[in-house]
């Protein structure tokens, strides 16, 4: 059986050498809300489409080892429903709260459901963050990366950042790992 992480991260990579040769793409898969009941696709699309090197590498590296840390807890079916389920409602997030007339990508929100669901099964693995020179819990991680990155935008410092979608895939994921934690009792 082929490893759902590695599928989603070589769609990924597709999609996005793919934008290289056909630029548009970004702008016909990418989330608008304005347009979302026109193009309905793009709730699942934009999170394949990445916008530059920095960001579609940051996402596939966090997706590489919060997915596949996630996927030996909870298995390929579930580690599936947190992915594209925090991916659907950070983008649902987007819709409602986001400006109507900007476009949406990337995996982020999704990439948010994985690590808000690792922060509650798993709070107190230890990670490094980059630039940081000692290991942290995984839970302060999680909501330190998710605050920067959802108080720089509304701060107007990083404003191209989505943070409607970090938040619905955050959400998502917390309470995915709450109710997968309570039925395997992981901690």
């Amino acid at each position: 059986m082929l490893n759902p992480v590695f599928v989603i991260i070589a769609i990924n990579l597709g999609v996005f050498l793919a934008t290289f040769i056909s630029p548009d793409l970004i702008i016909n898969l990418g989330l608008k809300p304005a347009i979302i009941l026109e193009r309905p696709w793009t709730i699942l699309t934009s999170m394949f489409v990445h916008d530059g090197f920095f960001h579609i590498f940051a996402n596939m590296f966090t997706l590489f080892f919060f997915g596949s840390s996630l996927q030996r807890l909870v298995g390929s079916r579930r580690f599936l429903l947190i992915y594209f389920g925090g991916g659907i409602l950070g983008g649902i997030l987007f819709i409602l709260l986001g400006p109507q007339f900007s476009i949406a990508v990337g995996a982020s929100g999704a990439v948010f459901a994985l690590g808000g669901a690792l922060a509650v099964m798993r709070p107190n693995l230890r990670v490094m963050i980059f630039p940081i020179p000692a290991p942290m819990p995984l839970w302060i991680a999680v909501i330190g990366i998710f605050v920067i990155l959802t108080v720089l935008p509304m701060a107007n410092i990083l404003s191209r950042i989505a943070w409607e979608a970090h938040l619905g895939g955050m959400l998502f994921g917390l309470g995915a790992g709450y109710l997968f934690r309570g039925r395997r009792g992981y901690y």
